[in-house]
C-alpha cells in the first residue's frame, strides 16, 4: 500500500473544512486507499494548532472533538519517531517532517507549504529517497491515476 505522509497543515485544512480538498484526501485515506504516517510532532503541532483560541471561537470547536480526530489518526496512522537530528530543510521546524517520510519509505509528502513545494534542493534531495513532494490537489490527480 502507499504511504503517504500529511503535513500538518493538510490535517488542519481537513479537519476545518469538511468539503475542501484535504477533505477528500482524508476519505480515501479513511477508505483505504494509502496509509498515512504520522509523528508524535505532527500529532502535537496539529493538536495545539486547533487549540489555539482564535481557531477554536471562529469554527466553534469542542475539545472532545479534537481528542477524537487525534484519537482516529493514532489509530489509523503508521507512527514513526524522528530523532531530530536530521537536517534538509531551510525550516528547521520542517525537519522533522522529512526524517519520518524518510523513515516511513513514504512516497509522498503532501503539503500546502510554499516553502517546502518550492525548495528545488529538497525536492530533488527528495526525489533521490523515491518521494514525492507534492501538493493536495496534484496527489490527488496523481493517485486518481495510479489507481
Amino acid at each position: 500500500m502507499t504511504i503517504v505522509l500529511l503535513d500538518t497543515n493538510v490535517w488542519i485544512s481537513a479537519f476545518l473544512n469538511p468539503y475542501g480538498y484535504p477533505a477528500k484526501l482524508i476519505l480515501l485515506w479513511l477508505d483505504e486507499k494509502f496509509q498515512v504516517v504520522l509523528s508524535p510532532q505532527i500529532l502535537n503541532e496539529i493538536r495545539s494548532v486547533l487549540h489555539r483560541p482564535r481557531i477554536k471561537n471562529k469554527y466553534k470547536i469542542q475539545n472532545y472533538e479534537i481528542d477524537r480526530f487525534i484519537y482516529l489518526l493514532i489509530q489509523h496512522g503508521l507512527i514513526v519517531f524522528p530523532s531530530g537530528k536530521f537536517k534538509l530543510c531551510r525550516d528547521r521546524r520542517d525537519n522533522h517532517l522529512l526524517e519520518a517520510v524518510l523513515l516511513s519509505k513514504a512516497k509522498y509528502l503532501v503539503t500546502r507549504d510554499d516553502d517546502i513545494k518550492r525548495d528545488i534542493n529538497l525536492i530533488a534531495e527528495m526525489k533521490k529517497q523515491n518521494v514525492n513532494v507534492t501538493s493536495v490537489s496534484k496527489f490527488l490527480k496523481k493517485f486518481s491515476k495510479e489507481r
